[in-house]
């Protein structure tokens, strides 16, 4: 009787396919979200954090205030796919435009609702509320921490 493996890994073709996949609706749905904003008037910002990103070589993610460095949040490797996916595109939209990677990013909350995530160096805006609340509390607990995170 001959024992025979079963090969149940996924192939990386497969895996690159997916992210992929993910990454092109996370743009399209971020295109979208620039194109309503257009149409809303302005309205009074409830909270505001300027953050920068900053990947470090274990394969985290920092969070820092861009006003003083501080670090307020570290995402750990291969966490917070939402925080990773959505400023992998924007990063990636910086490159393009050859825009430092220094340059910091906007999270607001407004008093309508809206809860977004800019861009001034590209203009882009991100209306995290249109990913769900599971998406949109990745980027909350960014906006007011009561304490640094690690």
């Amino acid at each position: 009787m001959t024992t025979s493996t079963v090969d149940r890994s996924i192939p990386k073709g497969a895996a690159i396919g997916a992210v992929a996949l993910v990454l092109f609706a996370i743009a399209g749905f971020s295109t979208l979200s620039v194109e309503r904003y257009a149409e809303l008037p302005p309205t009074e910002v409830l909270d505001r954090q300027v953050l920068r990103f900053a990947d470090r070589p274990d394969g985290s993610v920092a969070v820092m205030r861009a006003g003083d460095g501080a670090l307020i949040h570290t995402v750990p490797p291969g966490g917070d796919g939402f925080i990773r996916g959505t400023m992998r595109g924007l990063n990636r939209d910086r490159m393009m435009r050859e825009i430092a990677p220094e340059t910091p990013f906007e999270l607001t909350r407004f008093a309508d609702g809206r809860f977004e995530l800019h861009d001034p160096a590209t203009g882009r805006k991100i209306d995290l509320r249109a990913f769900g609340a599971t998406n949109t509390a990745a980027f909350e607990r960014l906006l007011n921490p009561g304490e640094t995170r690690q």
